[in-house]
């Protein structure tokens, strides 16, 4: 090697490893503001599409006024989104007296005359209800299930017992659990397991999300130590004694009043 080529090296060596820092610098600060800036813009549009639809609901008079006499809140980002929560509040505080009840069995009454719209109409008004009601396990716990073949597992929602029909149709009670696929969760399939094929995770219906949609790159954290992660089938058991105790006490009542 000529002298030269020495003389330059050090200088190539430097500029290779500017060059890999300079590269590293970007890419933490394209991870450190990418999800910032997405999740304004996304908030952002939201916020404008649904001002967009408000105001479009709104009276002329109600427009009018505000332009007039508060055209500095009428130009405020998110006002179409207040106004909207304070209506749907407002509407649910009216349905939820006797005059608001029979409005809305008027409604549905007419709804479920309509040959294409009853179909809509019914089949929202059931997601909504198993999604919002309190009483539900619908999307509230996270398993695995061995599928589509032995050894390989996807990550499922209980989304309730099965019922109905297909309940009595089969030999042993199940589960209803809906496989979301990646990266777009809204979409999947439904299985009906059973209990002891499934293994309860302890991770949040957040994270499960989290870690679908971003085909596996987030992984949420890892549970305390000390809590193993259940089975179905340890759990039919724990649920199986739980019933059975009632009962115990039941017949030990039952002895002593015969005594």
């Amino acid at each position: 090697m000529s002298d030269a080529e020495n003389m330059f090296q050090p200088a190539q060596t430097v500029q290779k490893g500017l060059m890999a820092r300079l590269r590293s610098w970007f890419f933490t600060g394209l991870l450190v503001t990418a999800p910032v800036l997405l999740t304004i813009y996304i908030t952002w549009l939201f916020v404008d599409v649904i001002d967009g639809q408000v105001e479009a609901l709104m009276p002329s008079w109600v427009r009018d006024y505000i332009s007039v006499n508060a055209p500095v809140v009428g130009k405020l980002p998110g006002v179409g989104l207040l106004i909207g929560v304070v209506m749907i509040t407002v509407i649910g505080a009216v349905a939820a007296g006797f005059l608001g009840r029979w409005l809305i069995g008027l409604g549905e009454r007419i709804l479920n005359r309509m040959p294409v719209v009853r179909s809509i109409y019914g089949a929202s008004k059931q997601i909504l209800e198993t999604v919002l009601s309190t009483q539900s396990d619908a999307f509230r716990e996270v398993v695995l299930v061995e599928y589509p073949r032995k050894g390989l597992w996807v990550l499922g929602f209980v989304t309730g017992a099965t019922k109905g029909e297909v309940k009595d149709s089969l030999d042993q009670q199940t589960v209803n659990v809906f496989i979301p696929t990646t990266p777009n969760p809204t979409s999947g399939f439904l299985l009906f397991c059973p209990n002891s094929d499934l293994v309860y995770l302890k991770m949040s219906v957040e994270d499960a999300v989290k870690l679908v949609v971003s085909g596996g790159i987030v992984t949420p954290p890892q549970p305390a130590a000390g809590k193993a992660k259940q089975t179905g089938a340890k759990r039919a058991k724990s649920t199986a004694k739980t019933k059975t105790k009632p009962k115990s006490g039941a017949a030990k009542k039952a002895k002593a009043v015969k005594s």
